[in-house]
């Protein structure tokens, strides 16, 4: 862990993994400043947008460790229009945050990117070793993020986390959606597509994030942190209705309807202009696998989850009142 004495500021602190991690500090007795683009009611808060607004000099006086996770999102329905958004948010917003940082001589610099930061092999599990360009506008912000913190001398220990589709007590995200959907009878029994996707229980990704921060070995490295067992979308499928205290049904829509209507999507999407709610993007989305290794930051930190999806979901939807 680290010493106690550790100034800690935390970007992005008023979303979900921000949250998370600047109470669970807060807990544990460290001296936490945070910052947003929203007021929060915390006692040392900046509000502050790193894409638009200058960063103040004193905002990294005194740090010893930050935490950057504010950023712009990935969004299904981003467009091209959305590329320089991108940019100016995740990659001019970090680099800003970097110089601050070197100019007060701050030391460890952890930084939340994504699995999307590379482009998707087709051998999965995939793993820190993948050097594919990324295909999405928020993909290659982050990428160029990434290349600043590991690259630009700023910080002596500098980190990038690459998380895999973060779960817990959220009202956000694809995972909540699919829940209430499930609840109300309007999500579709998918045929058993054999997919996979990785996933990471929020408390474990603190847990990773605060072993990088710790441990020497880790400057310089890169680590995508998942737990250790991917679903596929009927897995999660039958696992959320049983928790729901639904029977598991035993039949599905065939594949080739959801190719049709993704297909469909896809026409009224080139005719109007805008992007369809279901479309073979979407398509993808549900079916395509996503499965990524967490070996390298096993071996080299020592890092191990302790929360699968099976036990997590009850406590998901009893937060989501549902149960």
């Amino acid at each position: 862990m680290l010493a106690r004495d550790t100034k800690i500021l935390v970007t992005g602190a008023n979303g979900f993994i921000g949250k998370h991690l600047s109470n669970y500090l807060a807990q544990q007795g460290y001296s936490v400043r945070t910052s947003s683009r929203q007021p929060l009611d915390l006692p040392d808060h900046w509000s502050l947008n790193l894409a638009t607004d200058p960063c103040p000099d004193q905002l990294c006086a005194g740090i010893d460790t930050i935490f950057h996770l504010a950023g712009k999102a990935h969004a299904l329905t981003e467009n091209s229009q959305d590329a320089a958004e991108y940019l100016q948010i995740n990659t001019e917003g970090t680099r800003k945050l970097l110089v601050a940082a070197q100019q007060a001589d701050v030391k460890r610099f952890i930084f939340f990117s994504s699995v999307k930061a590379v482009g998707e092999a087709v051998i999965q599990p995939m793993d820190e070793s993948l050097h594919i360009a990324a295909d999405t506008p928020y993909g290659t912000s982050k990428y160029l993020a990434e290349q600043l913190v590991l690259h630009g001398d700023y910080v002596p220990h500098p980190v990038v986390i690459r998380p895999c589709m973060v779960y817990g007590n959220t009202h956000k995200g694809n995972l909540p959606k699919m829940i209430k959907a499930i609840q109300r009878g309007l999500f579709p029994p998918l045929p058993e597509f054999h997919n996979k996707r990785s996933m990471v229980h929020v408390e474990d990704l603190i847990r990773a994030a605060l072993l990088t921060a710790t441990l020497a070995q880790a400057a310089g490295q890169i680590y995508i942190v998942s737990d250790d067992e991917p679903y596929s979308t009927r897995q999660l499928y039958n696992l959320i209705r049983s928790v729901l205290g639904k029977s598991t049904l035993s039949w599905s829509l065939p594949p080739a309807l959801f190719s049709h209507l993704a297909k469909l999507g896809d026409t009224l999407g080139q005719i109007s202009g805008k992007r369809m709610m279901f479309d073979s993007d979407a398509l993808q989305k549900l079916t395509g696998s996503a499965h990524y290794s967490s070996a390298k930051i096993k071996a080299e930190l020592g890092f191990q989850p302790r929360h699968n999806l099976p036990e997590s979901l009850a406590d998901i939807i009893r937060f989501l009142y549902l149960i």
